[in-house]
């Protein structure tokens, strides 16, 4: 996969994408890395990106012209992919989105400053995407993000595809609780199941657990999820 970023602080990204899983997907080909500074772009000898509010009000916009030129001229350089545009407004993250992103052979990721985009460069979004309902000061960090949830999407990332398929959300669940040696630390222990090494006893606990924890810590999660009757019945007898 290849994902473009348009930014006007290219700097930010580095060493972010050349460490741990990621640095190896990217220095194995598995995922390729493309910053663009649309600043390039800019008006005048100082190259201008950005102009005050009509209407008024603080701070500053980012131009149409310069990011849409920038936008036009990164299309043309690869395979068509969508543009995504990194707003507050946008569809919230979350990993069924980001399973689907992951599809794509080619994403283009487009970070915000200032007090956001023009309207009029909306339209230039095939998509707008939101990482959560705060305030950050650019669109960078929710683009680190985004590159980092779709690229353990991709076969070969993550070395083994059990861990990629056991983490959170991937199956609409949170993960099971986890546990590692000593099996008694400070007086709490391990549970038995854990130990004995039956494989379908430990899936069936791991599978309630998830439930379970879903249930109680993100119920907003649980209510979305596709429940089977087992599900039900094996989480009514942990509750009952």
């Amino acid at each position: 996969m290849r994902i473009d970023i348009v930014t006007l602080l290219p700097m930010l990204f580095d060493k972010v994408f050349e460490e741990s899983v990621l640095g190896s997907a990217v220095k194995n080909g598995l995922v390729e890395i493309v910053l663009h500074n649309f600043r390039e772009y800019g008006d005048g000898r100082h190259r201008t990106v950005d102009d005050t509010a009509f209407g008024g009000g603080p701070g500053m916009v980012i131009k149409p012209a310069p990011l849409v030129n920038c936008l036009r001229d990164v299309r043309r350089l690869a395979a068509p992919g969508p543009v995504i545009g990194l707003t507050p407004q946008g569809l919230p993250l979350n990993q069924k989105l980001v399973k689907e992103l992951a599809l794509f052979d080619r994403l283009i990721l487009v970070c915000g400053r200032y007090e956001g985009f023009d309207e009029r460069i909306l339209s230039e979004f095939d998509l707008e995407l939101s990482i959560g309902d705060y305030v950050l000061t650019g669109g960078e960090i929710a683009a680190m993000t985004v590159v980092d949830a779709v690229s353990r999407m991709i076969p070969g990332t993550v070395g083994r595809q059990e861990s990629v398929e056991q983490d959170s959300f991937y199956k609409g669940l949170l993960d099971h609780p986890q546990y590692t040696r000593p099996a008694t630390w400070e007086g709490l222990e391990v549970p038995v199941v854990l130990q004995e090494g039956n494989h379908a006893g430990i899936e069936e606990f791991r599978h309630c657990r998830s439930l379970l924890t879903t249930a109680v810590s993100r119920p907003d999660v649980f209510a979305a999820a596709e429940l089977s009757d087992q599900d039900r019945e094996a989480l009514q007898s942990l509750l009952s």
